[in-house]
């Protein structure tokens, strides 16, 4: 906890509003073909990513390691982007109503590892706890609901 101090990442917080734009068109517009708003049958795993995600961009915004250097494009920002443009490409291709396998991880994976990697890009070692937690769970949701 040394190498941490308090102080607003806003960069975190960016991140996450840019990764929830999707998410919040779909709250209003449904898409065709919408098997997304069925019910969950991993409600005890759904919980447990709910909780993680909380802690995950708390810990994002509000953690700031005192070793990290300006945000700049190194290669896990870099990564990072580009997770979320894959994810932004599988919500295009879920809205014009093609829903499989790959969609559905390009769905559930990218967001997990651009969190992931800017965690690591930030050397916030105590948000790469929740976020890998939330990605299993995120991943296991998915797959059971979606894919099997």
């Amino acid at each position: 906890m040394k190498k941490y101090k308090f102080g607003f990442e806003i960069w975190g917080l960016i991140l996450f509003l840019i990764v929830m734009i999707p998410n919040f068109i779909w709250f209003a517009v449904p898409a065709p073909n919408d098997i997304l708003r069925a019910n969950s049958i991993t409600e005890t795993v759904d919980t447990i990513a709910s909780v993680c995600q909380i802690v995950m961009v708390a810990a994002l915004c509000i953690f700031r390691n005192r070793e990290a250097k300006k945000l700049c494009m190194a290669p896990p920002v870099i990564i990072s982007s580009g997770c979320c443009v894959i994810y932004f490409i599988s919500w295009i291709v879920y809205y014009m109503g093609i829903v499989n396998t790959p969609v559905i991880l390009g769905l559930v994976i990218p967001p997990c590892l651009a969190f992931l990697f800017f965690a690591i890009d930030r050397k916030n070692g105590i948000a790469i706890i929740p976020t890998a937690i939330f990605t299993l769970c995120h991943l296991i949701y998915g797959t059971v609901n979606f894919i099997i």
